[in-house]
């Protein structure tokens, strides 16, 4: 008898011990003389399960977690006979939190080697590009823009008109990005399919090439992820000798390539226009907008820049039609986002649902409060550039017009959970701090404002002139948000006036020994 046991070989899994569970069930199967397959996975995304063990069984997968190396000799000697196990989660599928999402995007993640390119087809994988292939630029402008889907990156902007904006471009040669520089805080989705079904991304770009008559694409991922870059080239290869990269993909005519490029870590290649600049070897500075780099993108060619999700969405709209996308969410939010739970919270991981969830669900339920166990007070969503929402707000829904009429946004889908312990005092100098030191210095107000913003609030956090500091930092805000170039500057007022408006009480002056006494 042969055991089929399946370990996480995501970066998250593997920095809690999951290479080794996964060394400690081979050798401990060598010496009990028990026949064990190691598949080793993605990541499912329940990271408070992790190292998470799944064995196949005729019934499905059986989950056990979290696994430690002591846990194995126990754990090889209940499946062996069949006998119960104190980590034993049942199955997997029906895990309650696992169960109650939708996973479009990640329906594979942490199902699939992401090594093999006959896993992914026998999971669906291929099947949009197939279609792709048969249907034709217009008809598949028509399907992702019937779709609804959006920028998964933190924009929002309708992925059908940015694609339709470079088909009708004229130009010899045409380019696909794909934003892999993924720096938010609390953010982790675009590393987790990367390792995870890394496939999924090579297809949603390749189908995006035969869409505006691109022929090379450029994978650009931050340095900090090294298991995403191993695992992109590996799919890369292993596509080329599926006949799924390179000439005459799938038996067409049509012809792509792909290609990683690795960043130095700079927050701002965030960015689409520093990216570019980055991508062609140069220092990663923000462009000035027109020309827009649907015209004039890389090495001065129409280029398509999306995130990792928005061209993992892609497969799914071609394979099983727009409607089946559209279906999902609310109002121009559709389909599903993958929401990232980090912080002081009980239940961290990846959760794909429906646009419309509120916020407080989220928190709340899904997360099940801090893992302090001490009452939430701030939650920052869209990484460290998002508002802050106190409880008040906790009735907003996960949707970009919903956060954007209450001063937030969603970004890249990422919530970071603060409980009462927090100083939003010191939350708003981290947001100018920030910035200061990840601004590429091109312009002004980012440059300078964040600077006298960090002095500014470290004058109030001391209780100097707090009133006029206090009103010099919404002047600060006002002019970053409306005089910088990019979103780096621009958006930083958006963690500072929300602590300012929702946490008024931790910037109040400070009464002297004297002033308490009386």
């Amino acid at each position: 008898m042969s055991i089929r046991l399946y370990v996480s070989r995501d970066a998250g899994a593997v920095s809690v011990g999951a290479d080794e569970v996964a060394l400690a069930l081979e050798q401990a199967a060598a010496k009990l003389g028990v026949a064990v397959e190691i598949v080793r996975t993605g990541s499912r995304g329940l990271y408070w399960l992790e190292p998470l063990v799944e064995v196949a069984t005729p019934q499905g997968r059986i989950a056990f977690g979290p696994v430690t190396e002591t846990d194995v000799p126990s754990l090889l000697d209940a499946l062996a006979n069949n006998t119960p196990h104190l980590l034993r989660l049942g199955a997997t599928d029906e895990i309650p939190w696992l169960k109650r999402q939708t996973r479009l995007t990640f329906a594979r993640c942490g199902v699939i080697d992401p090594r093999s390119l006959d896993d992914y087809r026998a999971h669906g994988g291929y099947k949009g590009l197939e279609r792709a292939l048969s249907l034709g630029s217009d008809a598949i402008l028509s399907e992702v823009t019937a779709s609804g889907l959006r920028g998964r990156g933190g924009a929002g902007f309708p992925t059908g008109i940015k694609w339709k904006t470079v088909a009708q471009a004229k130009a010899e040669r045409k380019f696909i990005v794909c934003n892999a520089d993924e720096g938010d805080s609390g953010t982790f989705a675009d590393r987790m399919i990367m390792e995870g079904d890394p496939f999924l991304v090579i297809e949603g770009m390749t189908i995006a090439g035969l869409t505006v008559g691109a022929t090379k694409g450029y994978i650009y991922i931050r340095s900090e992820y090294p298991h995403a870059v191993e695992a992109m080239n590996a799919a890369i290869q292993a596509a080329k000798r599926g006949g799924y990269l390179g000439d005459k993909i799938g038996g067409s005519a049509y012809s792509f390539d792909l290609e990683v490029r690795v960043g130095a870590g700079a927050y701002v290649c965030g960015e689409e226009t520093s990216l570019l600049e980055s991508l062609e070897g140069r220092r990663g500075i923000v462009r000035a907008k027109p020309p827009l780099p649907a015209h004039h993108g890389l090495f001065g060619k129409p280029t398509v820049i999306n995130n990792v999700l928005s061209f993992a969405a892609i497969p799914f709209i071609l394979a099983e039609g727009a409607k089946a996308y559209a279906d999902f969410g609310m109002g121009r939010s559709r389909g599903t986002m993958p929401i990232q739970l980090a912080g002081n919270i009980r239940y961290g991981g990846l959760f794909e649902t429906a646009f419309g969830v509120t916020l407080g669900e989220l928190v709340d339920d899904i997360g099940g409060g801090t893992f302090t166990g001490r009452p939430v007070r701030a939650v920052q969503v869209g990484g460290p550039l998002g508002a802050y929402f106190p409880r008040a707000l906790f009735d907003t829904p996960f949707d970009y017009e919903a956060f954007a009429a209450r001063d937030g946004l969603i970004g890249h889908g990422g919530i970071v959970v603060f409980d009462d312990s927090v100083d939003m005092r010191r939350q708003a100098r981290f947001a100018m701090e920030f910035c200061a030191i990840e601004s590429c210095g091109k312009c002004t107000p980012c440059r300078i404002g964040s600077t006298r913003g960090v002095e500014t609030i470290e004058k109030i956090i001391k209780g100097e002139r707090v009133s006029e500091n206090l009103a010099l930092v919404e002047d600060l805000c006002n002019t970053m948000k409306f005089g910088s170039l990019c979103a780096l500057g621009g958006f930083t007022p958006y963690p500072v006036l929300s602590a300012l408006e929702h946490f008024r009480e931790d910037f109040a002056p400070v009464p002297t020994t004297l002033q308490a006494a009386e």
